[in-house]
């Protein structure tokens, strides 16, 4: 797989710490109130936000060419949604977030950015409301992870309303 973190010019963090809020960006109907916490927080304390986008590897892989135009349309879909979401973290918190996408497996490029970026300071997910489980990436934090991350996690409740989540950030 390769690694392909995409940070620009404008978005390259100042020398002084920042309080940086990472949020995974995703098609989850539980990234809003991820996405809710994480720039509301970061707006209280002058830190930031820091979106990361993984393309997971295609199931397809029988002919090149194919596998290709697969991979250059999902990062063309990563690119537009995380304009859409930068967009609204620039509104919400004043600052253009950090912007990552990266290819592989999620929590094994979660994994790998947490420890390659040390400016990021909070890990912010959106746990789901159906009855399989909060989502396999954080059942995969809490139960494998918990006890070998750097920086903590945040669990967002996915059926918070946005006054509640006003109210305790």
């Amino acid at each position: 797989m390769t690694t392909d973190d995409t940070v620009t010019e404008e978005n390259t963090p100042s020398p002084e710490k920042e309080f940086t809020f990472l949020c995974v960006v995703d098609e989850s109907e539980e990234l809003s109130q991820a996405l809710r916490f994480s720039c509301s927080r970061a707006k209280r304390v002058g830190g930031r936000v820091s979106l990361l986008y993984v393309i997971e590897p295609a199931e397809f892989q029988h002919w090149a060419s194919v596998g290709d135009l697969m991979r250059e349309e999902r990062r063309q879909e990563a690119e537009e949604m995380l304009s859409v979401i930068s967009a609204i973290v620039q509104k919400r918190t004043g600052k253009m977030p950090l912007v990552y996408i990266r290819e592989g497996i999620l929590h094994e490029q979660l994994m790998e950015l947490i420890e390659e970026e040390l400016s990021i300071s909070l890990v912010v997910l959106g746990a789901a409301t159906g009855t399989e489980g909060p989502g396999p990436l954080v059942s995969y934090l809490v139960q494998k992870m918990a006890g070998k991350l750097r920086i903590p996690v945040t669990v967002v409740p996915g059926n918070l309303t946005d006054e509640e989540i006003d109210a305790i950030t």
